[in-house]
Protein backbone atom coordinates (compact mmCIF):
# COMPACT_ATOMS: atom_id res chain seq x y z
CA UNK A 1 0.00 0.00 0.00
CA UNK A 2 1.09 3.59 -0.53
CA UNK A 3 0.49 5.98 2.59
CA UNK A 4 -2.86 6.13 4.31
CA UNK A 5 -4.91 4.14 6.21
CA UNK A 6 -3.62 0.95 5.39
CA UNK A 7 0.28 2.21 5.94
CA UNK A 8 -0.39 3.09 9.56
CA UNK A 9 -2.58 -0.54 10.21
CA UNK A 10 0.09 -2.81 8.60
CA UNK A 11 2.73 -0.38 11.01
CA UNK A 12 0.29 -0.42 13.91
CA UNK A 13 -0.59 -4.49 13.66
CA UNK A 14 3.36 -5.56 13.32
CA UNK A 15 4.03 -3.10 16.55
CA UNK A 16 1.65 -4.87 17.99
CA UNK A 17 3.13 -8.69 16.80
CA UNK A 18 6.58 -7.33 17.64
CA UNK A 19 5.43 -6.43 21.36
CA UNK A 20 3.89 -9.73 21.62
CA UNK A 21 6.81 -11.69 20.44
CA UNK A 22 9.33 -9.08 22.95
CA UNK A 23 6.93 -10.30 26.00
CA UNK A 24 6.82 -13.97 25.17
CA UNK A 25 10.81 -13.97 24.61
CA UNK A 26 10.82 -11.78 28.05
CA UNK A 27 8.78 -14.43 30.05
CA UNK A 28 10.78 -17.13 28.44
CA UNK A 29 13.68 -15.74 29.72
CA UNK A 30 12.21 -15.05 33.26
CA UNK A 31 10.77 -18.78 33.33
CA UNK A 32 14.48 -20.27 32.83
CA UNK A 33 15.99 -18.13 35.51
CA UNK A 34 13.55 -19.02 37.88
CA UNK A 35 13.92 -22.64 36.75
CA UNK A 36 17.99 -22.33 38.02
CA UNK A 37 17.24 -20.50 40.70
CA UNK A 38 14.80 -23.42 41.99
CA UNK A 39 17.70 -25.96 41.13
CA UNK A 40 20.47 -24.01 42.68
CA UNK A 41 17.96 -23.95 45.63
CA UNK A 42 16.97 -27.48 45.57
CA UNK A 43 13.21 -26.34 45.38
CA UNK A 44 11.09 -27.61 43.24
CA UNK A 45 10.07 -23.98 40.98
CA UNK A 46 6.84 -23.57 42.61
CA UNK A 47 7.75 -23.18 46.00
CA UNK A 48 9.48 -20.18 44.75
CA UNK A 49 5.75 -18.71 43.66
CA UNK A 50 4.58 -19.98 47.20
CA UNK A 51 7.17 -18.07 49.35
CA UNK A 52 6.74 -15.17 47.24
CA UNK A 53 2.94 -15.23 47.78
CA UNK A 54 3.14 -16.13 51.56
CA UNK A 55 3.95 -12.58 52.61
CA UNK A 56 1.58 -12.90 55.72
CA UNK A 57 -0.93 -16.05 57.15
CA UNK A 58 -2.95 -17.24 54.62
CA UNK A 59 -5.84 -19.47 54.44
CA UNK A 60 -4.76 -22.71 52.32
CA UNK A 61 -7.65 -21.49 49.96
CA UNK A 62 -6.45 -18.09 49.51
CA UNK A 63 -2.86 -19.55 48.49
CA UNK A 64 -4.33 -21.69 46.02
CA UNK A 65 -6.47 -18.99 44.60
CA UNK A 66 -3.40 -16.76 44.45
CA UNK A 67 -1.38 -20.23 42.46
CA UNK A 68 -4.24 -21.15 40.46
CA UNK A 69 -3.87 -24.43 41.58
CA UNK A 70 -5.49 -27.75 42.90
CA UNK A 71 -6.04 -27.31 46.71
CA UNK A 72 -4.67 -30.81 46.71
CA UNK A 73 -1.46 -29.30 45.09
CA UNK A 74 -1.71 -26.47 47.99
CA UNK A 75 -1.67 -29.33 50.33
CA UNK A 76 1.64 -30.74 48.75
CA UNK A 77 3.15 -27.68 48.60
CA UNK A 78 2.23 -26.95 52.39
CA UNK A 79 3.53 -30.79 53.35
CA UNK A 80 7.10 -29.62 51.44
CA UNK A 81 7.43 -26.46 52.74
CA UNK A 82 7.18 -27.88 56.36
CA UNK A 83 9.01 -30.77 55.69
CA UNK A 84 11.87 -28.18 55.19
CA UNK A 85 11.26 -26.00 58.01
CA UNK A 86 10.02 -22.67 56.05
CA UNK A 87 5.95 -22.63 56.82
CA UNK A 88 4.04 -24.18 59.41
CA UNK A 89 -0.09 -24.79 59.74
CA UNK A 90 -2.03 -23.05 61.91
CA UNK A 91 -5.74 -23.03 62.34
CA UNK A 92 -7.06 -19.31 61.74
CA UNK A 93 -8.66 -17.15 64.66
CA UNK A 94 -12.07 -16.96 64.97
CA UNK A 95 -13.00 -20.61 62.03
CA UNK A 96 -10.68 -23.56 63.23
CA UNK A 97 -11.79 -25.41 60.40
CA UNK A 98 -9.52 -23.12 57.76
CA UNK A 99 -6.00 -23.53 57.93
CA UNK A 100 -3.14 -21.26 57.56
CA UNK A 101 -0.04 -21.33 56.44
CA UNK A 102 2.53 -19.05 58.07
CA UNK A 103 5.99 -19.06 57.51
CA UNK A 104 8.14 -20.04 60.21
CA UNK A 105 11.45 -17.49 60.54
CA UNK A 106 13.64 -19.49 58.34
CA UNK A 107 10.88 -19.08 55.98
CA UNK A 108 10.78 -15.26 56.22
CA UNK A 109 14.47 -15.45 55.27
CA UNK A 110 14.04 -18.08 52.76
CA UNK A 111 11.55 -15.95 50.97
CA UNK A 112 13.83 -12.85 51.30
CA UNK A 113 16.63 -14.27 49.69
CA UNK A 114 14.56 -16.03 46.55
CA UNK A 115 13.58 -12.40 45.98
CA UNK A 116 16.85 -10.75 46.26
CA UNK A 117 18.41 -13.77 44.09
CA UNK A 118 14.77 -13.53 41.56
CA UNK A 119 15.28 -9.38 41.49
CA UNK A 120 19.13 -9.66 40.61
CA UNK A 121 18.28 -11.90 37.58
CA UNK A 122 15.70 -9.84 36.59
CA UNK A 123 16.73 -7.99 33.47
CA UNK A 124 15.21 -4.55 34.26
CA UNK A 125 17.70 -4.65 37.30
CA UNK A 126 20.55 -4.95 35.22
CA UNK A 127 19.92 -3.15 31.17
CA UNK A 128 17.21 -0.16 32.96
CA UNK A 129 18.49 2.51 34.96
CA UNK A 130 16.51 3.65 37.60
CA UNK A 131 14.27 5.74 35.82
CA UNK A 132 14.06 3.26 33.14
CA UNK A 133 12.45 1.44 35.75
CA UNK A 134 10.11 3.02 36.99
CA UNK A 135 9.15 4.01 33.44
CA UNK A 136 8.57 0.23 33.09
CA UNK A 137 6.99 -0.05 36.36
CA UNK A 138 4.37 2.80 35.52
CA UNK A 139 3.77 1.05 31.99
CA UNK A 140 3.23 -2.16 33.53
CA UNK A 141 0.47 -0.90 36.07
CA UNK A 142 -1.49 0.88 33.19
CA UNK A 143 -1.41 -2.28 31.19
CA UNK A 144 -2.58 -4.18 34.02
CA UNK A 145 -5.26 -1.55 35.04
CA UNK A 146 -6.95 -1.49 31.65
CA UNK A 147 -6.65 -5.04 31.35
CA UNK A 148 -9.33 -5.25 34.41
CA UNK A 149 -10.99 -2.37 33.68
CA UNK A 150 -11.86 -4.18 30.48
CA UNK A 151 -12.89 -8.42 30.25
CA UNK A 152 -12.82 -9.35 27.07
CA UNK A 153 -15.33 -8.31 24.43
CA UNK A 154 -15.34 -5.44 25.76
CA UNK A 155 -17.39 -5.77 28.81
CA UNK A 156 -16.58 -4.15 32.15
CA UNK A 157 -14.64 -6.59 34.42
CA UNK A 158 -16.29 -7.76 37.34
CA UNK A 159 -13.75 -6.35 39.96
CA UNK A 160 -11.36 -4.12 39.69
CA UNK A 161 -7.55 -4.76 40.29
CA UNK A 162 -7.07 -5.57 43.67
CA UNK A 163 -3.62 -3.78 45.21
CA UNK A 164 -0.28 -5.19 43.93
CA UNK A 165 -2.19 -7.27 40.98
CA UNK A 166 1.10 -6.16 38.94
CA UNK A 167 3.51 -7.07 41.45
CA UNK A 168 2.22 -10.64 41.66
CA UNK A 169 1.97 -11.26 37.86
CA UNK A 170 5.47 -9.83 37.70
CA UNK A 171 6.66 -12.44 40.22
CA UNK A 172 4.95 -15.12 38.78
CA UNK A 173 6.49 -14.64 35.69
CA UNK A 174 9.75 -14.28 37.41
CA UNK A 175 9.18 -17.12 39.66
CA UNK A 176 8.85 -18.85 36.33
CA UNK A 177 5.69 -20.44 37.02
CA UNK A 178 2.75 -20.83 34.53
Amino acid sequence: MTGGMGSSTERSEQLDTDILNAVADLISQIMAHGEQLAQRMSFPTFFIKALHTLDCPMAMKELGRRLHCDPSFVTVIADGLEKRGLARREAQPGDRRIRNIVLTDAGQEMRLRVEREIAALMPWSTVLDLQEREQLLALLRKMASAANAVAPGGNEAPRPAPSGEVEDAVSTASAALT
